[in-house]
């Protein structure tokens, strides 16, 4: 990084350069939005572990549990790619406001009406899909701030961290939301809607415009959102990823519905259950935290690689646990392998996407993540219900094969765009 005091030269517009902090220093902006993201996480956590239980708590089954839980992210794909073209325009900081505080109302008033013991399925259910519908909102306007607020030397270290506080709040959401359920089922849902309220504030209070150069193309709304899926056509290392990630998130959103239908059946507790996310949480920190370096070390190629081959008899073994442990170890595997490529991947993203279509490429690969995140419960109910507790994890170890294939061949790409 350049010092300090060549920081007041204009540039060729007649402007002053906004100052930097030096490199691996987090900017003010850069930690509000951290919080924002952490708050969002760990409520979300909280309160996501606790819904199939109390859907199960209900008197509904299996089935229907993975079916919400499902409905939930296919609700958001439908409108992040338009929620993306404004972002793309400079409305970020006003969406992601805004979605946070919606998204607070609507788990608020699940958590009223489950203390007043007047909760219906309906409501729930439109409860879940309006905060949904925000979620997506947020995250869409959401993607490319990295690029805004932290020079390129900076993005890696900063997408690990926000990685690192995902996984931080596996630790701490499960294991929050399990013991407060225990000690009322309204409980989880409280702590889900302060954590959005928080978010909200970390987000005003941000001073950054988060503004990138984008301006109407008059090409019409539709064309516009397809901008970031013409991209991804054209970049190959886009298409690896969309590919990569979005098998690999529908194979850990079944692992852990098929781990929450097991354990159910099994006898075991909210708490044992959210102990088991809590050790995988762990690992997945773990595993954030040292993707930057591993990348160094390995390469980048390597890396995917050997990952994505690892984890199919990780997954297959899964067909085989029999209690909290088990799964713990295995999940928590998994979960450390995971982000070791995938902060990887999300830091290339970032160097091969222009600032002005960041939001909508990343809604493309949002919503292929999402179709898969949104099919992966339902399927896992299905198979729970109809098959065996065991046929998630031996389909996703399927899957995984056909994608470790794949990747063997394509994974030089990731390596090219360092």
């Amino acid at each position: 990084m350049e010092p300090q005091a060549q920081a007041d030269i204009p540039d060729r517009d007649g402007e002053l350069p906004r100052p930097r902090p030096a490199r691996g220093t987090p900017s003010r902006d850069f930690r509000l939005f951290w919080w924002a993201n952490a708050a969002d996480a760990l409520g979300t956590q909280a309160s996501g572990i606790v819904l199939p239980l109390l859907l199960l708590s209900l008197g509904h089954s299996a089935q229907t549990a993975g079916l919400v839980a499902g409905l939930s992210p296919a609700a958001g794909i439908l409108l992040g790619p338009l929620a993306a073209i404004p972002a793309d325009r400079g409305a970020r900081k006003t969406i992601m406001f805004w979605s946070a505080a919606v998204s607070a109302l609507a788990m608020g008033s699940v958590a009223l009406l489950l203390a007043l013991g007047h909760l219906t399925l309906p409501h729930l259910l439109a409860a879940v899909l309006v905060e949904r519908f925000a979620t997506a909102c947020h995250e869409a306007a959401s993607r490319g701030t990295v690029a805004l607020i932290c020079p390129p030397a900076d993005q890696p270290r900063a997408v690990a961290r926000l990685a690192a506080a995902d996984q931080g709040a596996l630790i701490l959401g499960p294991a929050v939301g399990g013991a407060a359920y225990q000690l009322t089922r309204a409980l989880p849902f409280v702590a889900d809607a302060v954590s959005y309220a928080v978010t909200a504030v970390c987000v005003r209070g941000m001073r950054a415009e988060l503004t990138a150069p984008a301006e109407p193309s008059g090409d019409g709304l539709l064309r516009e959102a397809a901008a970031g899926l013409r991209l991804v056509r054209q970049q190959p290392l886009l298409r690896l990823v969309l590919v990569w990630i979005a098998l690999v998130n529908g194979v850990a959103v079944a692992l852990y519905y098929a781990a929450v239908f097991a354990l159910d059946r099994s006898g075991a507790d909210a708490l044992s259950l959210g102990a088991v996310l809590g050790v995988s949480g762990a690992a997945g920190l773990a595993g954030s935290l040292a993707a930057p370096r591993a990348a160094k070390r390995v390469g980048a190629a390597r890396l995917l690689t050997a990952v994505t081959w690892l984890l199919v008899p990780l997954t297959a073994v899964l067909a085989t646990a029999t209690g909290p442990w088990t799964y713990g170890v295995l999940l928590g595997a998994i979960c450390l392998l995971v982000p070791l490529p995938a902060v990887v991947l999300q830091a290339r993203v970032l160097l091969v996407t222009e600032a002005a279509v960041q939001a909508r490429v990343g809604a493309v690969l949002a919503t292929a993540s999402g179709g898969t995140a949104a099919l992966a419960p339902v399927l896992a109910g299905l198979f729970a219900d109809r098959v065996d507790t065991a046929a998630p994890a031996l389909g996703c170890a399927a899957l995984l094969v056909l994608l470790a294939v794949h990747t063997t061949r394509r994974a030089a790409l990731a390596e090219a765009a360092a």
